[in-house]
């Protein structure tokens, strides 16, 4: 007669226990990616009900319908046009009596600098698309780099990544993020 064998288990027990160490391994020492969103700085809080007046050449006005079409300064643009154009107002580069004042300041690391006092302002309709709003942040976004990368590489000789803390300091006090936003409203959006 034969004898049947039986067959051995395995003892799993600490398996489970190995499972949690490893997942708490992996959660303690994979890095989250939060560069997400938009950067901006909110303004400090006004301390009385002043009103900042701001002369109407200094306003570079954006409106986003709820069609998702843009309209600059008045008249239809384009996202493909919004970067440069945003660039040449802030920039004011022929003194443009229609275009933004300028001062001249002295920033440590710089020099005398002319600076703008332009303001980009930016409004959107309560249906304009998140994709529309979120491009047209990114372009304007983009501009202002731009010209932070320009100043940086006339005043330093390299990119405005490449420059120690106090020199991007003093590149962002001469190019400042001037972009005021508006409380979205019903613009209408048909033509």
């Amino acid at each position: 007669m034969r004898k049947l064998r039986q067959l051995q288990e395995v003892n799993a027990g600490s398996m489970a226990d190995i499972a949690f160490l490893l997942l708490i391994f992996f959660l303690v020492t994979t890095t989250m990616d939060v560069d997400t969103g938009i950067t901006r700085s909110l303004p400090p809080p006004v301390e009385d009900d002043t009103q900042i007046d701001i002369r109407d050449r200094n306003i570079f006005k954006v409106l986003v319908n709820s069609a998702d079409m843009l309209l600059v300064e008045g008249r239809e643009g384009s996202l493909s046009t919004l970067k440069d154009e945003t660039k040449y107002f802030m920039k004011n580069p022929n003194n443009d009596p229609n275009l933004p004042e300028k001062k001249l300041e002295f920033i440590e690391l710089l020099g005398e600098v002319w600076i703008s006092r332009g303001v980009v302002s930016l409004k959107n309709d309560r249906g304009t698309s998140y994709d529309m709003y979120i491009r047209v942040q990114n372009e304007l976004t983009a501009a202002f780099r731009e010209l932070r990368e320009e100043l940086s590489i006339d005043k330093f000789g390299t990119r405005f990544d490449n420059l120690t803390d106090d020199q991007k300091k003093a590149i962002q006090s001469a190019v400042p993020v001037a972009i005021s936003e508006a409380e979205p409203e019903d613009i209408g959006g048909n033509k």
